[in-house]
């Protein structure tokens, strides 16, 4: 879980505007989003698996004729 300590810096009308963390705090955010895109990629693709598998041996001559 992450542990942020925003500080807010206010505009003109006293409405929070802005948002200062540390560089720690950011790189941890970041890091957390980071992981559920790809959770999110991953259920994507997932859930489009249609269970066709060919051995990777087929894939690289079919990769080759298609690059001769």
């Amino acid at each position: 879980m992450l542990n942020v300590k925003p500080q807010y810096i206010k505009d003109s009308n006293g409405n929070n505007s802005m948002v200062v963390l540390s560089i720690k705090e950011f790189d941890s955010l970041m890091e957390e989003l980071e992981e559920l895109e790809d959770i999110k990629l991953y259920d994507q693709v997932k859930s489009e698996d249609k269970g066709e598998r060919i051995l990777f041996d087929d894939y690289l001559i079919k990769r080759k004729s298609k690059n001769a």
